[in-house]
Order: structure tokens, then C-alpha cells, then sequence
């Protein structure tokens, strides 16, 4: 019976994963499967002739075929036996307090991690804050990271930056908490949804499309990810990205977003002097499902070295188990891998709460 289930669990495997990612996991040798490589394409000229655009719905240039998502998720969470499994009891739950005093102090630049993808820039006093969640996103997932304080008392947000629409990062509830003269600034689609959170001062932004505020330089950038908010819907009815910021105080700060691997890293680190690269790192494993959608610990330093940014900050982790690893996994499996490249003393090592003066 163990042998017959265990072939049924192959067999239902190997006929859910689309074509490109069969080989990866036969171990067959080649380029990364789960992205389209560019081969010679630009980013701005994608952007420039929006090819990213779809008749009804936006286009992701750099990602595999995704029929079959569903049937995918549900072989993982019906068959799939996770490797972690036995350190999964370890995972610690942290309340998240904050050092109110550097949060307040409005001297140079600074970034505080919140929780989740949630990070507090603080430009001289100009305060942006990128796709906060103050609280659990749905009753089964557990919350890791509960803030100890009351959100009321952060500093109101200049600018509020949403990546994407998953409800992990664009989380109406904690959205409505915000001042409603907060900028909000997307990409396009979100309209409704943040008029809906009450926030009617927004800024709509296609990719290598920028905003300006106070000397402050935002711009939208590509990143090989997806979006959706209803499966009745469906997907990619607004669009996705990662960010560039030019602070006022001289450093340049790159937040990823949620991204899979692409080789479009390469091209952002040639155009852009980073010196803080953001990337999120967290809901990894298992491959086979993640990788289109996520980095993994290696691609991320490999991303990371593309980008040719000075120093890396990890987010994503510790909040929400949306992956096989434990929420506490990325932090230790990123300094390993660092540590192998001869990278280690880049890291911007923190952890939910912290506040870094850069």
C-alpha cells in the first residue's frame, strides 16, 4: 500500500507541474526552468511597447505558464510531505515591540521592519511606509509576529507603497487604520480597493513610471510576480512591481516585492546605483510551487550580486507561514548563504521591531 500511494503521489506530481518544470525536478541540466529568460529583450522597451499588457488582464513577461495553480496547491497541501516537518514545533512566536525614540528620530535615513513585507522608511521626518499589515490575514494563518503596541502610535505615513494585491500585502484592514490624507502609491488596478480603504489621495503607476514628493524620487519597476484577489475573478486584473527610491537624505533604497528569479536583476543594477537592497525572502519551499512566485535563499544573494547593491536587508519571514520552511528559516539560510560567497559582512541583520540608521 506505502509503495502504491507513493507512486500515485508521483504520478499526480508529475501530470500537475506544467512542462518547463518537470526537467528542474528530474534534475536535468540546463537553465532555471520556472522563468522566461530575456534573451536580449530590454526591461524599459517591455515597458515602453507594454507588452505586460493584456486585453483584459496584465502580462507577466518573465513567467512561466501558470494553468493548473490550483491542482498544484492542493497536491501540495493533500500529498506533498514537507522536509521541515520536524522543525516546525521550534517556530518561535515574537511580539513585536518597537524602540520608540529611533522610530521618532528624524535625522538622515532609517528603516524599521515591522512585520511580514511591512518596512517604515524615515527620510529626515518624510516617512513612507511599504505594504503594511498590522494584523492576521485570515483566521487559519497563524500570526508569528503580533504587535505588542498599538499601530495608532507609528508615525502617520507620508506615502503608503503597495507592490501587489495579495491579501498579505495589500491588507484592507490595516489600510483603512492609515491617516486618509496618506499618499497611496500602486501599481495600476487599485483604484476601488484603496477607495474602498478610504484612501483618495493616490497615485496610479505603470512600469519606469515615477513620482515625485518633496525631492523624493519613487519609480515603479518590473519583477516577475502575479496578483489576484478573488479566484472568482481571477488573476492579474491590476499589476505588480518593485520599487526604487531615491531618498531625499542621498541614498537610494530597492524593495523588491514579491518576486520569482529573473534575469532582469541584471539589467536594474546597470541602470541604478542601489545602496540597500530589500528583498523579499520568505514562503519558499517547496520549489517545485514557489519558485515562479518567490526567491529562495540562494537566487536571492544571486539577485542580490545582479543588482550590485551595497548592502541587503531580508523581509517576509516571521510572521505568516505561507511556505513549507519555518517562519524563522530565511534569516539563518540567508547568512549560510552569504557566508559561502564571502558576503556576510552585507547584511543587514534585523529583525521585526528593529529600527537601522543608514
Amino acid at each position: 500500500m506505502q509503495t502504491l500511494l507513493t507512486l500515485t503521489r508521483a504520478s499526480l506530481l508529475a501530470s500537475l507541474l506544467p512542462p518547463a518544470v518537470g526537467p528542474a525536478l528530474a534534475g536535468a541540466a540546463g537553465p532555471i526552468s520556472h522563468y522566461r529568460p530575456l534573451e536580449g529583450r530590454n526591461l524599459r522597451d517591455i515597458a515602453r511597447y507594454k507588452l505586460h499588457h493584456g486585453k483584459e488582464r496584465f502580462l507577466n513577461p518573465f513567467g512561466r505558464e501558470r494553468s493548473g495553480r490550483l491542482l498544484k496547491v492542493l497536491n501540495w497541501k493533500l500529498f506533498h510531505r514537507n522536509e521541515f516537518e520536524a522543525e516546525l514545533d521550534a517556530q518561535p512566536v515574537r511580539p513585536v515591540s518597537l524602540d520608540w525614540e529611533a522610530v521618532r528620530e528624524n535625522r538622515g535615513v532609517s528603516i524599521t521592519y515591522l512585520k511580514h513585507a511591512g518596512v517604515l522608511i524615515n527620510d529626515g521626518g518624510h516617512r513612507i511606509l511599504i505594504d503594511p499589515v498590522f494584523s492576521e490575514i485570515f483566521w487559519f494563518i497563524r500570526d508569528f509576529s503580533p504587535f505588542d503596541f498599538d499601530p495608532g502610535r507609528l508615525p502617520a505615513p507620508d506615502q503608503v507603497l503597495l507592490t501587489h494585491g495579495h491579501f498579505d500585502h495589500l491588507h484592507l484592514p490595516t489600510l483603512a487604520r492609515l491617516p486618509r490624507e496618506a499618499h497611496a502609491v500602486s501599481p495600476l488596478g487599485y483604484r476601488e480597493i484603496l477607495s474602498e480603504a478610504g484612501l483618495h489621495h493616490r497615485t496610479e503607476l505603470d512600469w519606469f513610471q515615477s513620482v515625485n514628493a518633496g525631492g523624493r524620487e519613487i519609480t515603479l519597476l518590473p519583477c516577475n510576480h502575479w496578483t489576484m484577489r478573488s479566484p472568482l475573478a481571477g488573476p492579474n486584473l491590476a499589476l505588480w512591481g518593485s520599487y526604487l527610491i531615491r531618498t531625499a537624505g542621498g541614498l537610494t533604497i530597492y524593495v523588491s516585492g514579491d518576486t520569482g528569479y529573473f534575469d532582469g536583476f541584471e539589467q536594474i543594477g546597470r541602470e541604478f546605483a542601489i545602496d540597500l537592497a530589500i528583498i523579499n525572502l520568505g514562503a519558499y519551499a517547496p520549489r517545485w510551487l514557489m519558485a515562479q512566485s518567490h526567491l529562495d535563499p540562494a537566487e536571492t544573494v544571486r539577485a542580490f550580486r545582479e543588482l550590485g547593491a551595497k548592502r541587503l536587508a531580508i523581509m517576509h519571514w516571521g510572521t505568516f507561514k505561507l511556505g513549507d520552511e519555518p517562519v524563522h528559516f530565511p534569516p539563518r539560510q540567508i547568512r549560510e548563504e552569504l557566508a559561502r560567497e564571502g558576503l556576510l559582512d552585507r547584511l543587514v541583520d534585523w529583525r521585526q521591531g528593529e529600527t537601522v540608521l543608514l
